[in-house]
């Protein structure tokens, strides 16, 4: 059965100018996010981060994907198994241990595992005993322009179709070859979904926004219809800007073969916000805890020549500050009895492509496709 009542989806799902937004309950009943965590996330493909930040210092680690705890491992290329002995079910790995070890070993009865999830020792087993039906359960993984992606389920359709024309838009911008110069993580008091509705319009940037309209029209550009289950647009920059910065100014190194008069946002569903600036890449990684609580991990990339990230991380932190705040007073209207779902402006046609590809995956349709 599908999470959200399907009766209220048919109002989000009726064509733009006529729809409204995704009912209360997908904003603040904990079944729904419970649901997301297996379907959306642990059922399609989450972002865990950058593979190469991921690898830094381990050769394991255990990461949960959505609901389903996993096992990552960094040999000749990062993989994914299940975090489940193949003797008993024992856990491998505690929640968010790493290790640099050769194997995996696992605590109760000492199987151990190669990187590549084939048993490397069962002890005690007997002689002649064949380990070879019993390798870990290996889940699809997939590195895209340096982020590594996992479906946890094994369920999800092919990543290639997953990201569709997405990978040509961000090809130019080669994040996979810039350098992380910062990171911060924030606590934001609203659901996840709220804050990638928010990020896919601009309607309220003249409100709220005062630096970033200062370089960047709030009411220029325009949004993308391709495959694949993302969304996105631009946006100009003002004409004495050179980038998204306090002063509209680059103190950094412009990144090659890319537009330099326009900035990229693009959320790759469900939780990759990927923003590309002429001079560096900036990206949002989503985790929801709880309906009303969302973790995201703020990462900078630049060219390596740069040494000073300072002028695109104090924008963004201003910027994203401004957000939270409406996001989190959005989230206290949800929680309200009175709250009741509202229409999408002409100018909201990114966040309209958002919340119908949400209905789709509750009604259990595809995401990628809007047919």
């Amino acid at each position: 059965m599908p999470p959200v009542d399907p009766r209220a989806l048919e109002a989000t799902l009726r064509p733009h100018g006529e729809s409204v937004m995704l009912p209360r309950a997908a904003y603040v009943d904990p079944d729904v996010l419970a649901w997301e965590r297996r379907h959306f996330f642990a059922g399609t493909w989450t972002c865990l981060g950058r593979a190469d930040e991921l690898a830094s210092g381990t050769t394991y680690r255990e990461v949960t994907v959505g609901d389903i705890a996993t096992v990552l491992t960094f040999g000749e290329r990062p993989r994914a198994f299940a975090n489940v002995c193949r003797h008993r079910g024992h856990e491998l790995l505690q929640r968010d241990e790493a290790g640099d070890r050769r194997a995996v070993v696992c605590p109760y009865h000492g199987w151990s595992y190669e990187l590549d999830g084939s048993v490397k020792n069962a002890p005690r087993m007997g002689d002649g005993f064949d380990t070879t039906p019993y390798g870990l359960v290996e889940l699809p993984a997939e590195v895209w322009h340096g982020w590594l992606f996992v479906n946890a389920t094994g369920t999800a359709e092919a990543f290639e179709d997953h990201v569709g024309g997405l990978t040509g838009l961000v090809a130019p911008y080669a994040p996979e070859t810039l350098v992380r110069k910062y990171r911060t993580t924030y606590d934001v008091a609203a659901n996840w979904k709220t804050i990638v509705e928010n990020y896919h319009e601009c309607y309220h940037c003249p409100l709220i926004h005062p630096e970033l309209c200062k370089v960047s029209p709030p009411t220029s550009g325009d949004n993308w219809n391709l495959p694949g289950a993302w969304v996105g647009g631009l946006m100009d920059l003002r004409p004495d800007a050179e980038t998204m910065s306090l002063d509209g100014r680059s103190h950094g190194v412009m990144l090659d073969g890319v537009d330099p008069r326009r900035v990229n946002y693009v959320g790759l569903f469900p939780n990759l916000l990927i923003s590309l600036h002429p001079d560096y890449v900036l990206t949002h990684r989503l985790d929801p805890r709880t309906p009303g609580l969302t973790t995201i991990e703020c990462s900078w990339y630049f060219r390596a020549e740069t040494t000073d990230p300072t002028y695109a991380v104090e924008f963004w932190d201003v910027t994203n500050r401004e957000d939270w705040a409406a996001c989190e007073s959005v989230q206290r209207g949800a929680e309200s009895p009175h709250f009741r779902p509202g229409p999408l402006a002409p100018a909201e046609d990114a966040v309209y492509q958002w919340v119908t590809m949400l209905a789709r995956g509750y009604l259990g349709k595809d995401l990628s496709s809007p047919a």
